[in-house]
């Protein structure tokens, strides 16, 4: 059966990636058909979940996606188990829109609430109370505790919470081995981790060790029918696309999109100096962390000098963009020569961030009409000269300034383009 449930928690920093990834990794030791998929605009948990159950993760994006995008994302083989962002009624303001209770709604799948039980006894069950019964359409199915400081406070819980009704599908002690290395951004990518296997390992044998894994797939609910939302048009038939350590933040759904419109997707490394594809009729620089790697993309003499004469559209997001600049200032202060196709200098010696979804309206360059689109980088702007990109609201539909540049074939901006204004 196509299934599907929901991880979520009431906030932020309660375990739920470590332990989606667990259940990931320990379903599919079973020989499960499971997936995974990520709410929200988010570009490294996603490839986490890959690598703790072999299948591709996508996201879904309650703000920015449409019901019928969403639907066909969730679609698919076998059970889908979906990690929310922040907490569960946790949206875009004013009213949240965008939260993972948005997804639950949508889906009509139940949701497995997550709860750091670190600094807490019998007032969980007050907590609980409230998620529960706080909108009929979101169904709390079970709940995980966490973060449990041993067998006498896991009892305290259970006893706690016994007249909800709810079932403790588990209860994990605190316990070493499963932190994540971070950065700026949030985790450090999947390719990057030190010991990703034996991580995904661990994690898995703490979910074994600690959950019913019997009673929670027995919660899943069947997934939506699929439908077959309009696709986005590819930019070109032969796009080369920059990926690596450094330029890794492309939605897989764009560029499924793409290669369901006709066009071939051509990989290239930056990192490696490795130009791209001669051929090519469209090349995209995604975000990802190009101020890691700054020295090494300013030699890689290879890849700037084929980006330098290349006459097709170029097209270049958050980190992307910045590569596009004239130049770029680390966090040490230490400035690199970036490939100079926008007037544009950028710097991470005193970070500022920048926070939110976007609705554009593009003035030029590839991707015309209105956008939906997210922001998330610490970058500063130093300067940026020439005809802008596009004209910019942000979720309240407050405008903001215009964003991106635009300069012959070459164009860019800070925002993450997710879909198409409905």
């Amino acid at each position: 059966m196509n299934s599907g449930l929901i991880i979520a928690a009431p906030a932020s920093g309660s375990g739920k990636t470590t332990l989606t990834l667990g259940i990931l990794r320990a379903l599919r030791r079973r020989g499960m058909n499971v997936r995974g998929a990520k709410s929200g605009p988010d570009y490294i948990d996603p490839r986490f979940h890959e690598a703790a159950c072999g299948a591709p993760c996508l996201n879904l994006d309650a703000w920015a996606m449409g019901p019928e995008r969403m639907k066909s994302l969730a679609a698919g083989n076998g059970m889908l188990i979906i990690e929310g962002a922040m907490g569960l009624f946790d949206g875009a303001p004013p009213a949240g829109k965008g939260a993972t209770a948005d997804l639950a709604r949508l889906l009509d799948l139940p949701v497995v609430l997550v709860i750091d039980a670190a600094h807490m006894a019998q007032s969980v069950a007050a907590l609980v109370a409230g998620f529960a019964r706080h909108d009929a359409q979101v169904r709390i199915g079970g709940l995980i505790l966490n973060k449990v400081g041993s067998p006498r406070h896991e009892k305290m819980l259970r006893v706690a919470l016994s007249p909800l009704g709810l079932p403790v599908l588990g209860a994990m002690q605190r316990q070493s081995g499963l932190e994540h290395p971070s950065r700026h951004l949030g985790l450090v990518q999947a390719g990057e981790h030190p010991d990703l296997e034996g991580f995904l390992e661990r994690a898995a044998d703490a979910a074994q060790e600690a959950i019913d894994l019997d009673a929670l797939t027995a919660l899943a609910s069947p997934l939506p029918a699929p439908t077959t939302p309009p696709r986005l048009t590819p930019p070109g038939q032969r796009i080369a696309i920059a990926q690596d350590a450094a330029f890794a933040f492309a939605y897989p759904h764009i560029l499924n999109d793409w290669r369901t419109g006709g066009a071939e997707i051509l990989p290239f490394s930056p990192l490696a100096d490795q130009a791209p594809d001669p051929g090519a009729d469209f090349i995209f620089l995604p975000g990802g962390y190009p101020e890691l790697y700054a020295g090494k993309l300013a030699t890689a003499d290879g890849f700037r000098s084929a980006m330098q004469v290349a006459t097709c559209p170029i097209y270049g997001e958050c980190g992307g963009f910045m590569m596009l600049g004239d130049g770029l200032i680390d966090a040490q202060g230490a400035r690199h020569e970036m490939l100079g196709l926008l007037r544009l200098e950028t710097s991470f010696a005193k970070r500022k961030l920048h926070l939110g979804y976007r609705q554009l309206t593009a003035l030029a360059g590839p991707f015309a009409g209105q956008w939906n689109a997210h922001e998330f980088h610490y970058a500063t702007t130093l300067s940026a000269r020439g005809a802008a990109l596009f004209t910019v609201k942000d979720a309240e539909g407050t405008q903001l300034a215009d964003m991106g540049l635009q300069q012959g074939v070459v164009s860019g901006s800070f925002a993450h383009l997710i879909a198409p204004a409905l």
